[in-house]
């Protein structure tokens, strides 16, 4: 071995210089020999090898791994070698799936497991019956491999059964050859066949029919699609009613649907709208017998004996229109009866009753007051006595037409009876007098006035006015004091007046400790006595309940707690002031460091540092972290 080194030494020195230049792998080749070679000689030596064959323009991936470097490299010059598939790899179809393999092959394997896939990218994509079926049944080629394109139309593989087809005979009857016009993809042996029948739906009765009952011919362009052309017969035996006799049209449509047994029919009879009361009678009922053309549509024609025999009202007497409609609906038994009695309408009260309860018999001078009919009703009445009282005879000045008379309302304008004054009857206030009631509020809750303590009106020399402080509404509250000098807002809103007031309400102290001394006095922390905080609550409290949240302002002043790196991190003033009583004396060191040994290492170049926290206060006077 070191003599074989040796010689390649004394060869590479004595031979010309134009050949050691001479790279076998072509003169553009940059790649370091050491990447692929070693010193044990010119063979590709896998232990060393560092190429990295992924940074190409063909990463190998796959069976590409496996392959030896001359199957593809047949010359040294790498840069010779080509990409494409076909300039290693014979086309065994023979171009007719083209020249990229990579649109079914991949490198791991010749074999193909998406065909549905790869189909959907062509021309025909395999859905429905066309997914089970084998692909040489369409594609037939001499060999297994080849891959001819039959077609992508039905007919190309489907003539056979096209032509053999007699029921119906497809090729006389003019049929498509696209099959998908009549046949789904997705039922095999061509059953599910449907044609397209909009020129003619095939709905309802004409839905069960045989192509043959319509189509007797055996061609299937001849037949009509007039609805006589199939039931002339049907035509001809109709008799209830007849329909040739009365000339009825051939257009079944017309009166018909194509519900099987002709059921329901419609004839246009808009001139006579069949509905309600006339929409369940056979047509003779109406039009006795054959007779279809000259039947009158006035109400009297039909309806003349139940005229003549109603009694209430005796229409006859009463000189009724013989019009049935100017009073009834087509409802069956002519109810409901309207009658037009817009100068007296029959609304609530009045909807109830029968003619004869008002009109006595009469109904050409009935009056429409309502005390011709109510005048034992005014005079009976005694709570409010209507007759002693003068009220008006006219009962809609204070009634409307409620059975009952209620609600009863009088244009009580002048005091309105809303809320505690609603549910009130008239004696309560009235009193037997209603022309002279005084609307003082005094005048009747004088008792209430002197009886109430809490707070004691009278002492305190409140308004007799009740409704400067008190709304109608019953048990009088809630009551609303103008207190706009000391307004009632969150904690102060829920107390009670004699919890601050204590029986006075003439010279109560608006100042926060006249009520709160106590809480002033107890507070601890921190205490409020020892560092002689101001006595004006309002100066770091709201008026929260439970003091929160408290803010000592001045605090920003000298050392930020409210903003900057402090906000949000402390709970209570004992977090920094251990003792409540001397807020001089305060701690840094027990939030910011507890490892003495390596603060003082940070600070050794500190002048004047000292492991204690007025110490760090001289430097970070602030708040600031640096």
């Amino acid at each position: 071995m070191r003599i074989l080194a040796l010689l390649v030494l004394i060869l590479a020195f004595f031979l010309p210089k134009g050949k050691q230049t001479d790279n076998p792998h072509g003169p553009d080749f940059k790649i370091s020999c050491s990447e692929c070679h070693s010193s044990g000689g010119w063979t590709l030596d896998k232990k060393i090898y560092s190429f990295d064959h992924n940074k190409t323009r063909m990463p190998l991936q796959g069976q590409h791994t496996e392959v030896n470097c001359r199957q593809c490299h047949s010359s040294l010059v790498f840069s010779e070698a080509k990409t494409d598939c076909n300039a290693c790899h014979n086309d065994v179809h023979q171009s007719t799936l083209g020249m990229d393999c990579g649109r079914c092959h991949t490198p791991a394997s010749w074999l193909v497991s998406n065909i549905d896939e790869i189909h959907r990218m062509t021309r025909f994509p395999l859905v429905g019956v066309h997914r089970g079926i084998d692909c040489y049944e369409c594609h037939k080629s001499e060999s297994n491999v080849r891959f001819d394109v039959p077609g992508i139309n039905c007919v190309d593989c489907h003539q056979a059964d096209y032509l053999a087809t007699t029921n119906p005979n497809h090729k006389e009857a003019g049929f498509s050859d696209d099959c998908l016009s009549c046949h789904s993809l997705n039922s095999g042996l061509w059953q599910g066949a449907k044609f397209d029948h909009q020129f003619f739906p095939l709905i309802q009765g004409h839905a069960s029919v045989k192509c043959e009952e319509c189509h007797a011919t055996g061609r299937y362009s001849d037949a009509k699609p007039e609805c006589i052309a199939c039931h002339e017969v049907n035509y001809q035996a109709a008799k209830d009613p007849d329909h040739s006799g009365s000339g009825f049209s051939i257009n079944c449509t017309e009166c018909h649907t194509l519900t099987p047994g002709w059921k329901p029919a419609n004839f246009n009879h808009d001139v006579f709208p069949l509905v309600l009361g006339h929409s369940s009678p056979v047509c003779t009922d109406c039009h006795k017998g054959a007779d279809y053309k000259s039947t009158s549509p006035e109400c009297i024609s039909c309806h003349q004996q139940d005229f003549n025999t109603v009694t209430d009202p005796n229409h006859i007497e009463a000189k009724f229109s013989i019009n049935c409609l100017d009073c009834h609906t087509l409802n069956p038994n002519w109810k409901p009866a309207i009658y037009d009695h817009s100068a007296f309408p029959l609304t609530l009260g009045h909807s109830g009753p029968l003619c004869v309860d008002c009109h006595k018999g009469s109904y050409t001078n009935t009056s429409s007051t309502c005390y011709s009919c109510h005048q034992s009703d005014f005079v009976s009445t005694t709570d409010p006595n209507h007759q002693a009282s003068g009220f008006s005879i006219n009962c809609l000045d204070c009634h409307t037409t409620n059975p009952g008379w209620q609600p009863a309302t009088f244009n009580h304008n002048n005091f309105p009876l809303t809320a505690g004054h609603s549910g009130v009857s008239c004696v309560d206030c009235h009193k037997g007098n209603y022309s002279s009631t005084s609307s003082e509020c005094y005048s009747c809750h004088q008792s209430d006035f002197l009886g109430t303590t809490d707070p004691n009106h009278q002492a305190s020399g409140f308004s007799i006015n009740c409704l400067d402080c008190h709304t109608t509404n019953p048990g009088w509250q809630p009551a609303t004091f103008n207190h706009n000098n000391f307004p009632l807002t969150k904690g102060h809103s829920g107390v009670s007046c004699a919890d601050c007031h204590k029986g006075n309400y003439t010279n109560t102290s608006i100042d926060c400790y006249s009520c709160h001394s106590a809480d002033y006095l107890a507070t601890s922390n921190p205490s409020h006595t020892q560092l002689s905080f101001s006595i004006d609550c309002k100066s770091c409290h709201t008026t929260n309940p439970g003091w929160q949240p408290a803010t000592f302002t001045q605090h920003d002043v000298l050392f930020p707690i409210y903003s900057g790196h402090h906000r949000g991190v402390w709970n209570s003033c004992l977090d920094c002031h251990s003792n409540p009583a001397d807020n001089s004396n305060f701690t840094c060191i027990s939030c910011h460091e507890h490892n003495k040994t390596e603060t003082d290492g940070h600070h050794r170049s500190i002048s004047g540092y000292a492991y204690e926290s007025n110490a760090c206060f001289q430097c970070h006077p602030r708040g600031s972290s640096k």
